[in-house]
């Protein structure tokens, strides 16, 4: 049984659906902090990116023509990938239920869609979507609270898709030596360039429709924030934002595509292929800091998503695309626009990316 006292400090499920996800975030009031100044207190390491939060915007109609556009495009696939993201889940957890951890935000409509598909494979599952937060871990008391109610070994940790692998890096830091988890987590996502999750459909840079917006697909939640007095991490509900939510709506559109598929069961990466993503995700990363004598490596945001959030949320220094007239970069290259901000093609350089955005330094 959940603890019912720290599911009543929760934002519940936002604006998804009760039975599609619990959120174990709890509402927090916190004052905005202008970009610009919050990448200058970020790279002077005054504070830490998870103690501010600046405005979101409702997307412009630009934007959300973009969306649709990549919905149509992409749709589909991103049907057919959780299609075989969860008869690969059904076929390796033999216990009586899956539980999906997903990370808030990006992990929230695979974790969604996840839940959904093994429901129909016949699987109970159930789906949480907590915190974790760069260089400071995964939200303890939450994985705690989900491992009393369900037991630790048949959690499966979700989110959208690997950059640097970081994420992939902070839950073996997180974890550290539990024995009630595996050496390698398991992190499932969509896209992994850098070949760094457990399991992923894929291991192409591609435009995932729901990368490309931010509260407005994942519930109204904002971007978890580090709890300065211990306890559950937190997060701000965007009601300001509830004219252009589509997070129902994307689901269920979703679906209505999976209804038709037939895929086969995603396979994780052999130690060989995964070497090999590996290798060629970092020797871009390495190549860009030596282009740009960068130090900081979290100032490199490689992959289309990424690319693409760090337009909208940070401050973009350099955008860098393999090929402008990709379908998939179009978006990115319309904020770009819009910021006074040149793309650079540079072909091959990018390796397995489709996009890379280099944060300006600011002190």
């Amino acid at each position: 049984m959940f603890d019912r006292h720290l599911l009543e400090q929760t934002v519940g499920s936002g604006s998804y659906l009760p039975e599609d996800v619990q959120f174990l975030l709890r509402p927090v009031s916190i004052g905005l902090t202008d970009v610009l100044e919050k990448e200058r207190l970020i790279q002077t390491q005054q504070k830490h990116y998870s103690e501010m939060i600046s405005q979101e915007d409702a997307p412009s109609a630009a934007h959300m023509a973009l969306f649709e556009r990549a919905l149509a495009q992409n749709g589909q696939r991103m049907a057919a990938d959780v299609q075989a993201l969860a008869l690969a889940l059904h076929a390796h957890y033999q216990g009586p239920e899956i539980v999906l951890v997903s990370f808030v935000r990006a992990g929230l409509p695979l974790g969604v869609l996840l839940r959904r598909a093994l429901n129909g494979l016949g699987r109970k599952a159930h789906h949480y979507g907590i915190s974790i937060v760069r260089d400071r871990g995964i939200d303890k008391v939450a994985l705690e609270a989900i491992i009393a109610a369900h037991g630790a070994e048949n959690i499966v940790f979700v989110d959208g898709w690997t950059g640097k692998g970081a994420i992939c890096g902070e839950i073996v830091r997180s974890l550290g030596d539990d024995p009630r988890f595996p050496s390698k987590p398991r992190l499932v996502v969509l896209a992994d360039p850098c070949g760094r999750a457990w399991l992923a459909a894929s291991a192409e840079d591609w435009i995932i429709p729901s990368g490309i917006l931010g509260a407005t697909v994942s519930g109204l939640v904002s971007r978890s924030i580090w709890p300065a007095d211990g306890g559950l991490h937190g997060c701000v509900v965007y009601d300001h934002l509830r004219a252009c939510d589509v997070t129902r709506s994307f689901i269920e559109q979703i679906e209505a595509l999976r209804a038709g598929i037939t895929a086969s069961p995603a396979q994780p990466w052999t130690d060989e292929q995964a070497a090999g993503l590996q290798r060629d995700a970092l020797g871009v990363v390495q190549s860009l800091a030596e282009r740009f004598d960068i130090s900081n490596l979290n100032r490199i945001k490689p992959g289309i998503a990424e690319a693409t959030r760090a337009v909208l949320r940070r401050v973009p220094d350099q955008v860098l695309v393999r090929d402008r007239s990709d379908a998939d970069v179009q978006l990115l290259i319309h904020l770009t626009d819009r910021a006074g901000l040149q793309v650079q093609q540079v072909g091959d350089v990018l390796g397995p990316y489709r996009a890379v955005t280099v944060i300006r330094g600011v002190s």
